[in-house]
């Protein structure tokens, strides 16, 4: 038994001291991703996340789904799902997960951080105050849980604010702005004619679901006298999806940091509003069984401060797609900036325009100007109000801090500070380590001198030389262009055949097409045309494009839309290979082409976009002479994933046990093998509400053996479904030949590998 006697004086928490190497503020997912990386690249880590859950937006107390580059497949950013840790996470979320449970998905991340010996991870514990060794540099900062009443001092020569609101470079006094900047001050056609301090708004979302019994419905008093306009709520469903109601927006003109709780109670009345309008306006059938689930009880924000870093992205970085020297990660979301006003505005909802493709982020966006070790992640960086507009969903901070988890870790190890990362070596060797883990970085590949494989001699049971894309006997409807999207080589005619079927006497005009940037998947440029004339019946018809490319990349086998053709389909799924379709995507703001009514500084274009699986079947082609991208030599290419070419080593659609050969003309002593495989990087794996048709991607190899030449085997994998594999020997192993071998589980998807890289 414990007694306390009065004291006059006041008392004091518990208080704990820790000592780490890093201190990252915030376990949203640009947090938890710099946590993971910096762990494994073994420095100590401590996190610290004012919630009871890890994941930010993506968590069970907001759910939002995850989303970058790949834009809802609404976009032509082909295979640019963001790499590394992020994708291992929704590569895992999508194994456990596919539903798209965000209380599962808690717990898929609790287990990663957990998981990491180096993570000292620090729930519901919110950092408030700051100290400072000099005038640019923080020592510790002071955090408290109210859980276990428990106060936290933890001191650190590398910070990283991760925070969302970035409450530790404010505090440390780093220069930051709020508000959008004027069209004069970056050059941005986007942006106002003046600064405004208007900003993006937060979101409440809400679930529902029928219960199997009449349920009533009374809203609170608080929310009874909240009015939005008419066309607001001609938006709305019968509201079992409330998720998707992003447009629930509210704080833009508002303190979004200071006021957050005043616009939560703002969008909790607009919530109860809507629910109320669901249920008792009389205008939606079969609402009467359904009751509210769950209502957010903390908003999603978006925009608050962005700090000033040593480089500022812009419009014209994105829509131009600026080569940046320091890249270390990439986004390809569209400009999507939302009026102030939110669901009180008479606007539209939001102004969405994409670029032709992806674009680099430099690690100048990343670095704090003016304090020297502290690093910038998530929506914080360094980036105009335009800019932001793009940078701030969530796949493209996670990628951003996983990023940022590897330089803090090249900077201990090396006695670096932040900025001396934006200099050779340290970037090159930055820039080479994320992209062994399969970060990916647009334009920077692997340096292959640093893999051994480079000096082997490889070969491989078979390459697939791809002749045909086989057909399963299916016909469907030219309702809207379509186009076979394949890697050409350079100065090849190829011919290709289709079967194709006509309702009645009627023409069919096929092109070819290419991007006007060769790494760009938006066909703009027509090389060539060709009409053919069709009688009623079915016909194998021959495209002999009089045209070729000067260089080696994508090209788009197009045929136009015509509702009296149907056109055969196979099941074939090929690494590096996928068709398109000129369609809509409302989700986001895609009605076939981006069309811009004045000058903007974006660019007018057409969207061709994949179906997501299982739709999005290939057309049945021949094809002559054969495409032969997909040889062993693509596996020390330094590129993990289709970018100019397929990038990938795939074996013949028939070899059941593939196999790859790597052997040196003297012996080699080895202590790790590192695998990358196709987990399909066109597919969004959106982290919740979305759900997915299968538990693993049908490209990604399950079963393989790492043999000695003895046929002694060194390591086995069964079940895996992970992109980039990992094997580390407990003592170097020597070898002169190192023996792959995998096995072919899916009957229409040959073995694939992108990349093997063995020290």
């Amino acid at each position: 038994m414990l007694r306390m006697a009065l004291e006059s004086g006041s008392r004091e928490n518990k208080l704990v001291s820790l000592q780490s190497e890093l201190v990252v503020v915030g376990g949203g997912m640009a947090g938890v991703c710099c946590a993971i990386n910096a762990a494994r690249s073994g420095i100590k880590v401590c996190l610290v996340q004012d919630r009871p859950v890890l994941g930010g937006c993506a968590s069970s107390e907001i759910r939002v789904w995850i989303l970058g580059a790949t834009s809802h497949l609404g976009n032509n950013n082909r295979w640019s799902r963001e790499g590394g840790i992020i994708d291992e996470l929704l590569i895992e979320n999508l194994y456990k997960n596919k539903e798209g449970n965000t209380v599962i998905f808690d717990t898929i991340l609790l287990d990663k951080v957990k998981a990491e010996k180096n993570i000292t991870l620090l729930l519901n514990t919110a950092v408030y105050d700051a100290t400072k060794s000099s005038a640019n540099k923080i020592k510790s900062v002071k955090a408290f849980c109210s859980q276990n009443g428990t106060e936290y001092s933890i001191e650190a020569p590398l910070f990283c604010d991760a925070s969302g609101d970035g409450i530790l470079s404010f505090m440390s006094g780093a220069p930051f702005v709020i508000g959008a900047e004027s069209k004069n001050e970056f050059d941005e056609k986007m942006a106002p004619d003046e600064e405004q301090t208007e900003l993006l708004g937060h979101t409440l979302f809400f679930y529902s679901k029928d219960v199997g019994k009449p349920v009533d419905f009374i809203p609170p008093e608080y929310a009874k006298n909240t009015k939005i306009s008419e066309e607001r709520l001609s938006r709305v469903n019968k509201g079992e999806d409330g998720i998707r109601l992003w447009w629930i927006e509210y704080g833009g003109t508002e303190d979004t940091i200071h006021g957050t709780e005043e616009i939560k109670w703002a969008l909790w009345s607009v919530v109860y509003m809507i629910w109320d309008h669901i249920k008792n306006s009389g205008k939606f059938d079969g609402v009467e069984n359904l009751s509210l689930e769950w209502v957010g009880t903390i908003p999603g924000k978006r925009e608050s401060r962005r700090f000033i870093g040593h480089k500022m992205l812009t419009q014209k970085d994105i829509v131009e797609q600026k080569s940046q020297e320091d890249a270390i990660s990439y986004g390809g979301w569209a400009i999507d900036l939302h009026p102030s006003g939110g669901v009180f505005s008479d606007e539209s909802p939001c102004e969405q325009y994409h670029a032709k493709g992806i674009y680099q982020i430099p690690l100048g966006c990343f670095i704090s100007q003016g304090i020297d070790n502290l690093f910038l992640a998530g929506r914080i960086i360094s980036a105009s109000h335009i800019a932001f507009g793009s940078t701030r969903v969530m796949a493209t901070s996670a990628h951003g801090g996983q990023a940022i988890g590897a330089a803090a870790a090249l900077c201990i190890k090396d006695n670096l500070l932040p900025q001396d990362l934006l200099a050779q070596p340290s970037l090159g060797k930055l820039q080479q380590e994320l992209n062994e883990g399969g970060h990916f970085i647009p334009h920077i590949p692997l340096v292959p001198s640093s893999n051994i494989v480079s000096s082997a001699e490889i070969s491989a049971s078979s390459e697939l030389s791809l002749t045909h894309i086989k057909s399963n006997g299916e016909f469907k409807p030219l309702i809207i262009s379509a186009a076979q999207l394949l890697p050409f080589a350079a100065n090849v005619k190829y011919t290709f055949a289709i079967n194709v079927k006509a309702k009645c006497n009627t023409t069919l005009v096929s092109q070819l097409r290419i991007s006007d940037k060769q790494e760009n998947y938006t066909p703009n440029v027509t090389l060539a045309e060709k009409e053919i004339r069709l009688t009623e019946g079915e016909h194998k018809v021959t495209l002999d494009f009089d045209a070729n490319l000067l260089d080696s990349h994508y090209a788009f086998v197009c045929l136009l839309k015509n509702e009296n053709i149907e056109v055969e389909y196979s099941d074939e799924r090929i690494t590096g290979v996928v068709s398109v379709f000129n369609g809509t995507n409302k989700a986001v703001s895609n009605n076939g082409k981006q069309t811009v009514d004045k000058d903007l500084g974006v660019d007018e274009f057409e969207f061709w976009i994949p179906e997501r699986r299982p739709g999005g079947k290939n057309l049945a082609l021949e094809i002559t002479p054969a495409i032969k991208d997909f040889s062993t030599a693509n596996i020390i290419n330094g590129y993990t994933r289709p970018w100019f070419s397929s990038n990938a080593w795939v074996a013949d659609i028939t070899d059941r046990t593939p196999t790859l050969v790597l052997k040196w003309s003297e012996e080699k002593e080895i202590n790790s093998v590192i695998i990358h495989f196709d987990s399909d990087f066109d597919h969004p794996l959106e982290s919740s509400l979305m759900g997915h048709p299968e538990k693993r991607i049908p490209f990604c190899v399950a079963n393989y053996k790492v043999l000695k030449e003895d046929g002694t085997i060194l390591h086995e994998v069964i079940g895996n479904y992970q992109t980039v594999n990992k094997i580390t020997f407990e003592q170097p192993i020597s070898i002169q030949k190192l023996i792959l071998q995998f096995e072919k589980t899916e009957a229409d998807v040959p073995v694939s590998v992108f990349s093997v890289l063995v020290s």
